[in-house]
């Protein structure tokens, strides 16, 4: 099974820090919620402040379609500027479970 796998990397103004944790819970249970999540996670990155990653975890590229297509998803794009210093930085892959 072949999964599609995001990274999108977030540089968070500190003023707002805890503003922007707290408005991206929506989008976090709405999107873990989406039929095609497999995974999303908010994590720290503890080399750089200021800095979270979002890791995501979708079936196909289908469910990543109507995951960007989504109210809540929308809703953070257009309210992110006010809580981010710096783009967003977005890598996506395709992978597969390893076996063992």
């Amino acid at each position: 099974m072949t999964m599609i796998i995001i990274h999108a990397e977030m540089k968070v103004n500190r003023e707002v820090e805890a503003e922007f944790l707290e408005s991206i819970q929506e989008l976090i249970a709405s999107s873990r919620a989406e039929a095609g999540n497999v995974s999303y996670k908010l994590l720290k990155d503890t080399d750089q402040d200021d800095t979270y990653v979002m890791v995501e975890q979708w079936k196909d590229e289908e469910a990543v379609g109507a995951h960007n297509a989504s109210s809540h998803f929308q809703t953070f794009v257009a309210n992110a500027p006010k809580y981010l210093t710096a783009p967003l930085q977005v890598q996506a892959l395709t992978g597969q479970p390893i076996r063992k």
